[in-house]
């Protein structure tokens, strides 16, 4: 017997509601549970206070820089190269064995453990390059880790370009140059940020393979050799070490509530270059 193709429909788009709202609803209880813990021990102290007796008492000001520097020069360092990377796969070279071998090593880069990334920044940057426990050393192994993402990303939104765009550009005597930067750039802005807020997220969040490069130490960073601790590290070491609970959940508190921040603004710009280029 045939089934009604209304109800096909209709039990599809149930499905597929139900599990829109799950997943919203996982990031919901995860956010309530956090604030709920977390809230209590959150005051202006605890923000702009440096942290005492190993993070039990005082505040996470340190941990807060740290971790701006971090996300913001690895995604300065990042994007240029990811984006580049992916305007020369997509406008200036053909499909072939060699760019076949570099889509190969981008995906395989995307697959590797942080652990491994981790390992990887201690051995080179850390030991061989002799940077020590430094912002440097964890801004290059995170940059390398994140480029993976902006790469893939801004590759396919390049991609979904459409052709007429760029044969109208020509016709209009605009060098590829031009094309790329006025006309196939603008209409792929939108997932190139999604890229770029995606790295942002995971920068913000790691904590293998920033322990193992940038160290754990409790100071304010003032230099690119400087060691460091983000917040991402500074809740793993008091939870794990149950050094303070209490200070662990009001960490993990500012961070989620940072994550959201990004993304919030990410999704505004993404919107307001979609509306430009509209």
């Amino acid at each position: 017997m045939r089934v009604n193709p209304r109800i096909i429909n209709q039990a599809v788009r149930v499905g597929l509601s139900a599990q829109a709202l799950f997943t919203v609803s996982i990031l919901v209880v995860i956010v309530a549970i956090i604030c709920v813990k977390g809230f209590p021990y959150i005051d202006f102290a605890f923000i702009f206070s440096f942290p005492e007796d190993m993070g039990r008492h005082g505040g996470i000001f340190p941990s807060i820089v740290g971790t701006i520097q971090l996300a913001l020069l690895s995604i300065l360092l990042a994007t240029p190269l990811g984006v580049g990377t992916a305007i020369f796969l997509t406008e200036y070279t053909r499909e072939s064995a060699f760019t076949k071998l570099i889509r190969f090593g981008v995906e395989s880069l995307a697959g590797i453990p942080s652990i491994l990334y981790g390992l990887f920044g201690f051995i080179f940057f850390v030991i061989k390059l002799k940077m020590g426990w430094s912002l440097l050393a964890g801004v290059l192994t995170l940059t390398i880790m994140i480029l993976p993402t902006i790469i893939r990303t801004s590759e396919e939104a390049i991609r979904a370009v459409p052709r007429q765009l760029r044969i109208v550009s020509y016709s209009l005597s605009a060098s590829k140059w031009e094309t790329i930067k006025k006309v196939v750039l603008p209409a792929a802005m939108p997932g190139i940020l999604t890229g770029i807020m995606l790295s942002i997220g995971r920068a913000v969040g790691e904590t293998a393979a920033v322990i193992f490069t940038m160290g754990s130490s409790l100071r304010l960073p003032l230099s690119l050799m400087d060691s460091g601790r983000t917040m991402a590290v500074h809740f793993y070491i008091l939870a794990r070490e149950g050094i303070s609970m209490e200070k662990a959940y009001g960490t993990a508190l500012v961070l989620v509530l940072s994550i959201l921040l990004i993304n919030v603004v990410a999704y505004y710009l993404m919107n307001k270059a979609i509306a430009r280029y509209s």
